[in-house]
């Protein structure tokens, strides 16, 4: 047996290849919910409910997909010159400290003008967290992963910091936890959603114009493809790497002032809830599609919300919940390799026949 690389296979086999992944996360989850001694389809039905059964999972669920969307948007970026951002996470963080500075020290301005400073203030902060490995990579070859990984940990304890020392609310009675956002600082609703779903229309929108007809999404492109034919063909590669990724990082940073003022309504570590690590899988399941990326997230939120959903409805413990979206996340990610590759077994007999 031995594994060659597909030549040209079609969107509709790529398809195909998914849904059979999907269909085998199914039977062998199904498996797994047996020996907990449920019906798997009662199980499967029950994750659906739970993420659209009604209009308010509907709400909940494409609350969670709207960071996902947006940091999967950013991560897309970088994916696309195969700079490897492993610090989504961070770069969250990050935007919603620079954020939040601004919505605690500037909350008697206009709602309007506070959002947007705040929308400007997250892009930056991301943007100059991102920035760190991006110039250590174009000066020093740096390994991006290994050191946007690390800076995860080090944002994560920079607001830790904060939040039981300068920053600590001085009426929480104690508690180590950041004041809460005043109203101005609060993005409205439309539709019982907050507006974060207009910004990620208007996103995937501009991200799409970007990427497939303008000069800077085809330098991107021809970085990502070969570094060497970017040089030769005039592109200053290192300009055109570290400004995409301080794009990648600031578009992470508004996911996390979105966090921040819709959902947390304050600062505090739990913030980014893991979707730094998340929308690295649907940013490549997707393709690095912009539109793609829509659907993929939302599914992925679906999934989430559903998870939590059963574990009340069928008192599945946390850990079982998470063993189902495991089995499917591995079967689907897995999938990815029967699309670069193939298998092909050799007759032994036909070998033996060829060396007499």
């Amino acid at each position: 047996m031995r594994m060659i690389k597909r030549a040209g296979i079609t969107p509709k086999q790529s398809a195909l290849i998914k849904v059979y992944a999907v269909l085998s996360a199914l039977i062998v989850s199904a498996f797994f919910i047996f020996l907990l001694g449920h019906n798997p389809v009662d199980v499967y039905v029950s994750m659906a409910k739970g993420a659209f059964g009604s209009a308010y999972r509907i709400k909940d669920t494409i609350t969670i997909s709207i960071p996902l969307i947006v940091t999967s948007m950013g991560i897309m970026i970088a994916f696309k010159m195969k700079f490897w951002n492993i610090g989504a996470e961070g770069q969250i963080l990050t935007g919603a400290l620079f954020a939040s500075y601004v919505a605690l020290n500037f909350s008697t301005l206009p709602k309007p003008l506070l959002l947007f400073l705040m929308m400007v203030a997250g892009f930056v902060g991301g943007g100059l967290w991102a920035m760190i490995p991006a110039i250590l990579k174009v000066k020093f070859d740096t390994n991006e992963t290994i050191v946007t990984l690390m800076m995860n940990y080090i944002a994560l304890q920079w607001i830790t910091y904060l939040q039981y020392g300068p920053w600590k609310d001085p009426d929480s009675m104690g508690f180590p936890k950041i004041a809460n956002f005043a109203d101005n600082a609060i993005m409205p609703k439309i539709f019982g959603v907050h507006v974060g779903w207009i910004f990620v229309l208007l996103l995937v929108a501009f991200m799409t114009f970007v990427m497939k007809s303008t000069k800077q999404g085809y330098q991107i492109a021809v970085v990502g493809e070969s570094k060497d034919t970017a040089r030769y063909s005039g592109i200053n590669v290192s300009k055109v790497i570290v400004i995409s990724i301080i794009v990648s990082g600031g578009i992470c940073g508004i996911a996390g002032m979105m966090q921040a003022s819709a959902v947390n309504q304050t600062l505090n570590t739990q913030l980014s809830a893991g979707y730094g690590y998340t929308a690295i899988i649907t940013a490549w399941l997707s393709g690095l599609n912009p539109i793609l990326i829509v659907p993929v997230s939302v599914l992925f939120a679906a999934m989430t919300k559903g998870g939590s959903f059963i574990q009340t409805a069928f008192q599945i413990p946390q850990s079982a919940a998470e063993i189902i979206q495991s089995l499917i996340l591995f079967f689907v990610i897995g999938s990815e390799f029967f699309i670069q590759y193939k298998l092909v077994f050799n007759n032994r007999k036909h070998n033996k026949e060829d060396a007499a």
